[in-house]
């Protein structure tokens, strides 16, 4: 090889590898870009350091709701006490959602989430998030546990939909409480797995569960816990607040409703059927379902005083078989009595008397909402109807957020 030809070789290995070492300092700017885009701080959000940039909806979908950020505390380190000293301050008919997980049972008085929405809590080494969002009546726990990794929850001071916005303190990232999924940061897209809970009066959850635990009034916060700061909100003429969505005509905005999603399929009762009927037998998809409905737990928000409420009921979603038997079920005195055995059941899905006692109905996810906030996360709904529906005369003022 002569020296022109080594002079040719040695120019090309020496482009290649310019080349190579411009390809290589481009791709670690690249990085560094996308690195600093991630961890820059949206102006439009001070003090946040979320990563605005990655979302699953458009920011002018959220709107504030008040208080700023954490100024709705969130309660991370929550005290519990007996169903005897919980009586010295919680009436019988007082809202609880009611929260099990392996055998272990909570009740989380709405007296106390009213004030503060979240609560960060672990039962039987499982970590949960048990929240209530007052203006869609949104009583929802999840599991805190997302990929191997522990989350912590607060109150964004956000709302979409009216409905809270959460936020996780690992990441910033902002979560929608209604769905559980992250909308905006890091996480977006992942999704909390819902865990059964239900709305029920504290004398339902104190004699199906006599050694469950309730929520302190002990939160570390000054706050007049008993008294409803919504005052007059449930009600079905009323108006949603900070909603500025689409509405949806087929119910009236403020009828509650019972909500259950199977198999991607959504199917909501309307209070006003689930009231009068009190058992309603159906089929969403393969499942079979039975909903209850009795009495015995206040609505949170309408009286000033919560145990002055007037009483809304209780629901419940299940599985009406029992070691494959389909069993049928009317409402009497209170109870839920299935024809099959003459055996009595409670609101929790639990046989008190009879044959069957002891046994356990297994419990739908499900939830008590307000119609405008399950329709507009859930627009697909098929309602359940009926030929009458008992129509609502009372009309009532504009509520009084104190």
């Amino acid at each position: 090889m002569n020296s022109i030809q080594n002079e040719e070789v040695m120019l090309r290995l020496a482009v290649t590898a310019l080349l190579t070492l411009a390809a290589v300092l481009c791709l670690s700017c690249t990085n560094k870009t996308e690195a600093q885009l991630s961890s820059t701080p949206d102006v439009r959000y001070p003090g946040w350091r979320t990563n605005t940039a990655k979302r699953s909806i458009d920011l002018s979908e959220l709107m504030s709701g008040g208080p700023p950020r954490d100024g709705i505390p969130a309660i991370d380190r929550p005290k519990f006490v007996s169903i005897t000293e919980a009586r010295a301050w919680l009436r019988e008919r007082e809202p609880v959602i009611a929260l099990e997980v392996e055998g272990e049972a909570r009740a989380y008085p709405l007296q106390i989430l009213v004030w503060h929405e979240i609560v960060n809590d672990e039962i039987r080494g499982t970590p949960v998030a048990v929240t209530f969002c007052p203006l869609c009546y949104s009583a929802i726990a999840f599991d805190r546990q997302l990929e191997g990794r522990t989350l912590s929850f607060g109150v964004s001071g956000m709302l979409r939909h009216s409905d809270m916005v959460m936020y996780d303190h690992e990441t910033e990232s902002w979560w929608q409480q209604f769905t559980g999924e992250s909308i905006v940061g890091d996480l977006t897209g992942k999704r909390l797995q819902q865990l059964p809970a239900q709305i029920v009066g504290f004398a339902q959850f104190a004699a199906a569960h006599p050694e469950g635990r309730v929520l302190s009034r002990e939160t570390g916060h000054r706050r007049d816990y008993g008294r409803n700061p919504y005052t007059g909100y449930d009600d079905i003429n009323q108006t949603p607040f900070l909603f500025r969505g689409r509405r949806n005509e087929r119910l009236p905005p403020m009828e509650k409703v019972v909500a259950i999603e199977i198999g991607g399929r959504f199917k909501a009762y309307p209070h006003s059927i689930t009231r009068a009927r009190r058992v309603i037998h159906d089929r969403v998809g393969p499942q079979e379902i039975v909903v209850f409905h009795s009495d015995g737990a206040a609505s949170a928000l309408d009286a000033g005083d919560i145990s002055r409420s007037r009483d809304a009921g209780a629901t419940g979603v299940f599985d009406p078989s029992v070691d494959g038997r389909r069993l049928q079920f009317r409402y009497e005195d209170g109870q839920f009595v299935d024809a099959e055995t003459g055996s009595r059941w409670n609101i929790l899905g639990q046989a008190v008397s009879g044959e069957l006692r002891g046994r356990r109905l297994r419990r739908i996810t499900h939830g008590d909402y307000f119609a405008f906030a399950w329709l507009a996360f859930r627009p697909e709904t098929e309602i359940f109807s009926a030929k009458a529906r008992p129509a609502r005369k009372e009309k009532r003022n504009r509520p009084r957020l104190n």
